[in-house]
């Protein structure tokens, strides 16, 4: 039978020189695990950020267009959460694209 160890403890990233990797701002804890890869194409980033963006508001203009929406208050406040952290995803592609656009470097994790 396998024997099972716990993981080591976890060390926080120390950012690239080249800020390859910019960790994502929806990251839940100040040791992030979500990161958007900087030297990727412009038209893959924007097309990422795109995808993210326009779910939430598929799914936001679904839910306005049915008459009444009746549930928990808690119900509302995850589901805020949810639309939330993925626009803030999409928000932090855009701002790697913007910044290689303007030529500047891209903010370190």
């Amino acid at each position: 039978m396998k024997t099972i160890h716990p993981d080591p403890p976890y060390e926080k990233p120390i950012p690239h020189p080249d800020n390859r990797f910019m960790a994502l701002t929806s990251n839940c804890t100040d040791m992030p695990t979500l990161f958007v890869d900087t030297h990727v194409p412009l038209d893959i980033l924007t097309d990422a950020a795109n995808y993210r963006i326009r779910t939430v508001t598929q799914v936001l203009e679904n839910l306005s267009m049915r008459g009444s929406i009746e549930c928990e208050s808690f119900i509302l406040s995850d589901f805020a959460l949810l639309c939330a952290i993925t626009l803030r995803d999409g928000c932090d592609v855009l701002d790697v694209v913007g910044r290689r656009l303007r030529g500047r470097p891209t903010a370190a994790a």
